[in-house]
């Protein structure tokens, strides 16, 4: 089972965690609200798990131009 990160924004992968099994509070999966975890968390039948972040790069461009988070994708 794999935890694999992409970006919400762009679709970059970020990174992945090889691991056999994974301690949700030590990937702080605890901290979401039941919504988030909906949003950001996919649990894939083979046991991978995808999870939505935001790469560097989309940090950047949200805080230089705020009104980018009225969208769920800005990048063209």
């Amino acid at each position: 089972m794999s935890i694999h990160y992409f970006c919400r924004h762009c679709g970059a992968k970020v990174g992945m965690i090889e691991k056999t099994a994974h301690n949700t509070e030590a990937l702080g999966f605890n901290h979401l609200t039941p919504d988030e975890r909906k949003d950001f968390i996919h649990y894939h039948n083979s046991g991978d798990i995808v999870v939505k972040i935001i790469c560097e790069d989309c940090q950047e461009a949200l805080e230089r131009n705020p009104d980018y988070h009225q969208y769920e994708t800005f990048i063209q």
